[in-house]
């Protein structure tokens, strides 16, 4: 992808579009919306757990520091170390890492806008522009703080997004949750005479609270800064594997399914929901339109001006006569060539007559015309006209623009 700005040509997987194309933009963006409503409604928070761009980035500065300074014990052992040479170095080799992999994503960032390999070139040779130097030391800078050291408090306290899940969960959708009914009454597994225990599988070790990035306690109910990364998960079932009681104490599932105690859902199932349908029709309505729209794109695009610093004149040979600007533009990648003409009323003209116009590749070009009319066909006022814009490179494709014919 590549958004030439300079050009005003945005190139998406080899499709070409022009700022007139934005309509296409409100489409993604619509798309975007719906699907994530339909993720949310489907599945929860697995956005959040799993594809967030916020997530993401804080799992690979976990694995450097996992790769430079250990696992979790080895990095508290060294956090809590005496200053020394040694931990300086470490620390040092962590963080620019992390600021390496910062500036990574920042010029990922400004090679959207300027090719990647001329991009390149010019930060070798440094000289790059003030912008490019600002957008990726900005982006790169938010990287850094966001990921390497604000993390899980992004999601707890500034997106918006933890704040209206709520809305969009119903008893049905997917979330992890604690089975409170087999759980209960926590505490160590004792056994007695008989050789059962009294108490529920959960020996209240606390370990899904510890594993939490934002420090919740599943146990005690859905809560909006559950990200659903599903650590406490895997927490827990390594607790009962040792205890030799069943996996899914805690577990993905429904508020449905744990009140009636039902067995879990399959995919298709889940997908038969009410909502959930509601939101496939939205997507499915939406992507089928846009294609409609892209697959029948014009080749060319024609914006008609009329010159309103002079209304009407009278010709030579007693016409009357308009003036116009018209800007064509070729939404191609190869030459095209184009006529332009006018119709509407009795008579009308191009003061020249039909033009020929050829397009270069992805280029805009504005042409001054004039539109003639003999008076008794034109009295005083606006008459509605057409400016027809033919392609002889594509057999068929014609554009009708329409415009104001002024009289008098």
């Amino acid at each position: 992808m590549l958004f030439d700005l300079d050009r005003q040509i945005f190139y998406v997987f080899g499709a070409m579009f022009w700022p007139q194309d934005f309509v296409f933009l409100a489409a993604i963006l619509v798309l975007s919306a719906l699907g994530l409503f339909l993720w949310t409604a489907l599945a929860g928070r697995l956005w959040c757990g799993y594809a967030c761009p916020q997530t993401v980035y804080t799992q690979i500065m976990i694995w450097i520091e996992r790769f430079t300074l250990g696992d979790h014990k080895q990095r508290q052992r060294l956090a809590a170390a005496p200053t020394s040479l040694h931990k300086a170095l470490r620390l040092g080799l962590t963080h620019g890492v992390m600021i390496g992999f910062s500036l990574l994503t920042g010029f990922t960032l400004v090679a959207y806008f300027t090719p990647a390999p001329q991009l390149l070139t010019e930060l070798l040779h440094n000289d790059l522009g003030p912008w490019q130097e600002f957008w990726l030391l900005f982006y790169a800078g938010f990287t850094y703080l966001l990921a390497g050291f604000l993390r899980e408090k992004v999601c707890t306290h500034m997106c918006p997004y933890a704040r209206f899940q709520g809305a969009m969960f119903d008893r049905n959708t997917l979330i992890i949750s604690y089975d409170a009914k087999r759980g209960e009454p926590r505490g160590p597994q004792h056994k007695q005479a008989d050789g059962q225990s009294k108490a529920g599988h959960c020996i209240d070790c606390g370990i899904c609270v510890q594993v939490c990035p934002t420090g919740i306690d599943i146990r005690q109910g859905l809560q909006y800064t559950c990200i659903g990364c599903a650590a406490c998960i895997d927490a827990c079932d390594n607790v009962m594997d040792k205890i030799g009681a069943p996996r899914g104490l805690i577990r993905y599932t429904s508020e449905a399914t744990l009140e009636q105690q039902l067995p879990e859902p399959g995919f298709g199932q889940r997908l038969r929901q009410p909502r959930v349908l509601f939101y496939l029709l939205l997507v499915g309505s939406v992507l089928a339109l846009s294609l409609m729209s892209l697959l029948n794109r014009p080749t060319f695009k024609a914006d008609i001006m009329r010159d309103r610093a002079s209304l009407v004149r009278e010709t030579n040979d007693g016409w009357l006569e308009n003036s116009y600007s018209i800007r064509l533009t070729n939404a191609t990648e190869a030459p095209q060539r184009l006529t332009l003409d006018v119709e509407g009323l009795p008579g009308i003209r191009l003061a020249d007559g039909p033009r020929v116009v050829t397009l270069p590749p992805t280029q805009t070009i504005t042409l001054g015309v004039r539109a003639q009319v003999e008076p008794q066909h034109a009295d005083k006022g606006a008459h509605d006209i057409h400016f027809v814009v033919r392609s002889l490179t594509h057999d068929g494709v014609i554009r009708r623009e329409q415009s104001s014919f002024i009289g008098e």
